[in-house]
């Protein structure tokens, strides 16, 4: 399982820290929330935890069953649902499954049927995602997060565009899936989006 190991790391943008002197470790299967106001960098380091960019000073480890997990394997445990990654409109519910299962399995070889009905979408699972409201596309994207094999998963504001049913459903969601996963939640101090976490990292 992944561990992360982060070493006083810290990131500028022209000129400005965002953040420095982070220093922290989550152990494998741990649930931990980065919460900060707006601006805080919350986004940006859960982009340097995942992989996507690199902090302008210390170090982030990954490791893998103790392994060092090198980089050009990081992205086969990584899974990362973020208001800023979008989806491919003209797929359907069932073809985004489909295409992800080509690059990460999901756990325990389920099945496509079974994936939309945790997803609560079964209705919806041949309608193009272009016609998805923007609640019913996080739902989707949640599940394909947490059903999938990726051992490190990465929340930015999870419960975004959720109501109140979808924010109980998510809730369980990390409940029945999240046990056997390393999860980070980066939260604007919304604690509905971290029920329960082995720690919180403060911007």
């Amino acid at each position: 399982m992944v561990n992360l190991l982060v070493n006083d790391c810290g990131k500028k943008y022209r000129g400005k820290w965002v953040f420095r002197n982070l220093n922290f470790t989550i152990e494998t299967e741990q649930h931990f929330a980065v919460t900060g106001k707006n601006g805080s960098g919350k986004s940006t380091l859960l982009k340097i935890l995942a992989g996507y960019t690199k902090p302008s000073k210390g170090t982030v480890q990954w490791s893998l069953y103790q392994s060092t997990l090198p980089a050009d394997k990081l992205f086969e445990q990584v899974y990362v649902v973020a208001p800023y990654l979008e989806t491919i409109e003209e797929f359907t519910l069932s073809d985004l499954i489909r295409f992800q299962q080509k690059f990460k399995p999901f756990k325990d070889s389920l099945s496509l049927s079974k994936v939309v009905e945790v997803a609560g979408l079964t209705e919806n699972k041949n309608k193009p995602l272009q016609f998805f409201s923007s609640g019913m596309k996080q739902r989707a994207m949640l599940t394909l997060a947490m059903l999938s094999s990726a051992r490190l998963v990465l929340l930015d504001e999870p419960c975004a565009n959720l109501d109140k049913d979808a924010r109980l459903w998510y809730a369980d969601l990390l409940d029945c899936y999240g046990k056997e996963k390393t999860v980070v939640i980066a939260s604007n101090h919304n604690e509905e989006e971290y029920p329960e976490v082995d720690g919180i990292i403060s911007l």
